[in-house]
């Protein structure tokens, strides 16, 4: 079962509210902050050797990289936003 099975309901939800583009955004930031915070969670029982205050390194890479993906994210769905509301403003 593929993700656009698995979030069917979710994806035409937020498809519906923003549109397309923004909605699967939308969906996936969802998956993200999900699996940011089992990776939390996770974090708590894999902490470091040398600080164990700390998650593991893998865990603070893998983190890293989610929190990039999500501010990506977050900066795309912004651009698009202010694409469609310039775009909707010219044609008023």
């Amino acid at each position: 079962m593929g993700i656009f099975d698995e979030k069917r309901a979710e994806l035409e939800r937020h498809e519906f509210m923003m549109g397309v583009e923004r909605g699967r955004l939308a969906v996936a930031l969802d998956l993200l902050t999900d699996s940011l915070i089992l990776v939390g969670q996770h974090g708590v029982y894999c902490t470091s050797s040398r600080n164990p205050s700390r998650p593991a390194l893998d865990l603070q890479a893998v983190l890293s990289g989610m929190e990039g993906a999500k501010a990506l994210i977050q900066s795309v769905m912004e651009e698009l936003k202010k694409s469609r509301e310039q775009g909707s403003g010219r044609r008023e």
